[in-house]
């Protein structure tokens, strides 16, 4: 079965569960804002945690380590769900989120009649200043006035 996602067609607006104004995407940023920082940090945990289970070897969970391996499984399926329940709150909204790292987030868009992404990355200050062509992603970026 398909993704949802791949059955979006950049030249049907309806084929998107919303499309944004670019008022509309800026409205957001300051609710916004607060969920991608705690997601980021949560992220780098989420790293921390994994490379930490991945220097305990099969040997030292053996050796009196299996309760460190045992809370560290735990701390990362936990912030896995945390992670998860994120994303899955901004998808609801029907904004994606490419990147938890950058906290790097696009949001449906017309622009002449086709379905492109106002693209915004913490960091980037209180309003959206640029967007792409669906296919191109970040690379792509073009500023608001091109």
């Amino acid at each position: 079965m398909m993704s949802e996602r791949w059955l979006r067609d950049p030249h049907d607006p309806a084929s998107w569960p919303r499309i944004f104004t670019v008022d509309e995407a800026n409205d957001l940023l300051p609710e916004i804002m607060p969920l991608l920082l705690e997601m980021r940090a949560r992220k780098v945990a989420l790293d921390t945690a994994l490379a930490s289970l991945e220097r305990l070897t099969p040997a030292m969970r053996l050796n009196g380590h299996a309760a460190e391996a045992r809370e560290l499984e735990v701390r990362i399926h936990t912030l896995t769900m945390e992670l998860a329940a994120g994303v899955d709150h901004l998808g609801a909204q029907g904004i994606e989120v490419k990147s938890l790292d950058h906290g790097l987030i696009d949001f449906p868009a017309l622009r002449e009649g086709r379905v492109i992404f106002l693209c915004w990355r913490l960091g980037e200050g209180a309003s959206i200043r640029f967007w792409h062509e669906i296919e191109a992603g970040f690379a792509g970026r073009r500023t608001l006035e091109e």
